[in-house]
């Protein structure tokens, strides 16, 4: 049996949101569009996807947004424009973001700028580190939160002043907000707020909303045109966004009034670990709705618990696992989602119980 037909076979699921069937999401989808009265785009032309985007501008505060078909187009393409309005070619990113971890150094490969490494492996990077790079920089990225991080964000002071360091000295801030909405939450701050001070912002239309793919870019009507264009060089112009806009559309309103309640249950989760010495979370306290939990086995053994526990009881404990810094460690993401929202207290609590006694 694949890892993915254990899951299935499983009558509980503690990470991330419920997944639905493709049938189940097609179905959806086409009723949406039916009491909406949906009409598909044209590269982009269309009422739907035009009223989607001017609606998460207005949510965030900026001029324009524009959709964008993966989160790994729109990021390259709106520090390789920052670094050009700017001046500068050189971009400073945490050495964990997204673009050095999973895009096969296509910022490096395809020319997009350069990149320079900024703060501690497993901390957020802090203003007096970013003061003290001696370079001009044209760019400098944000992840908010961070996800190889467990979901670490900066304190909010602390985000202030980056904010404020890059605007006194012409840099351009941009957000990787994957998981803005999450961040917000963990905050306590509206997504606005977040956003306000950042030059540009990436969100995903699928990780936190559920949609099947696709992104938007926010900045200045301006700076959005220059990525539209350049999209388009990159062969990011689909004719019809229109399933990525509703999949994303339908239930973009519900996920975000969810965020708050993720966060609570997170915070929840956080005092029920104190009970399971086995598990490690970070960080320490949440920052948002995700978190890393450790265990002292190596990768493979905390694998072997999870299809052990998967097939004798029906409980899927996690996705994926990866090799810790000690040797005979290991991790696991955790997103808590509408699974963990859903289950009750005992539930939660039999299933933790069930994977510390593994370990």
């Amino acid at each position: 049996m694949t890892d993915a037909e254990l899951r299935q076979s499983c009558h509980t699921v503690l990470p991330g949101h419920r997944q639905p069937s493709p049938a189940e999401t097609f179905a959806a989808m086409a009723q949406w569009c039916e009491a909406n009265g949906v009409a598909h785009d044209v590269y982009g032309d269309g009422e739907l996807i035009q009223s989607f985007e001017r609606k998460v501008a207005n949510l965030l505060g900026f001029e324009a947004a524009t959709f964008c078909i993966t989160g790994t187009m729109t990021q390259v393409t709106a520090l390789r424009l920052a670094c050009m309005e700017r001046g500068s070619r050189l971009a400073a990113l945490h050495p964990t973001a997204h673009i050095f971890k999973h895009e096969r150094s296509n910022h490096q490969l395809l020319d997009h700028f350069q990149a320079l490494q900024l703060g501690d492996l497993h901390r957020p990077f802090t203003l007096a580190e970013l003061q003290g790079v001696p370079d001009r920089l044209g760019a400098v990225s944000l992840e908010l939160p961070a996800r190889e991080l467990g979901g670490q964000s900066p304190q909010w002071d602390e985000l202030q002043a980056i904010k404020a360091h890059c605007a006194e000295q012409g840099i351009h801030l941009h957000m990787d907000g994957a998981r803005l909405w999450e961040a917000a939450a963990g905050y306590g701050r509206t997504p606005a707020e977040v956003a306000a001070g950042f030059d540009s912002v990436y969100v995903s239309l699928y990780k936190g909303i559920g949609g099947l793919g696709g992104a938007m870019l926010l900045g200045s009507r301006a700076f959005i045109a220059r990525a539209q264009e350049w999209f388009r060089r990159q062969g990011g112009n689909v004719i019809h966004r229109t399933p990525y806009v509703v999949a994303a559309a339908m239930q973009f309103d519900e996920r975000l009034a969810a965020m708050p309640d993720y966060f609570r249950r997170t915070q929840w989760l956080y005092e029920e670990l104190r009970n399971y010495p086995q598990l490690h979370v970070n960080p320490a306290q949440p920052h948002a709705n995700m978190l890393h939990i450790h265990a002292a086995v190596d990768r493979d053994r905390l694998l072997q618990i999870r299809n052990e526990i998967a097939a004798k009881h029906g409980v899927w404990l996690l996705n994926r696992a990866a090799h810790a810094q000690l040797p005979g460690a290991s991790y696991t993401e955790w997103y808590v989602g509408d699974n963990l929202l859903a289950l009750p207290d005992e539930n939660v609590r039999h299933a933790l119980k069930l994977w510390s006694d593994a370990l």
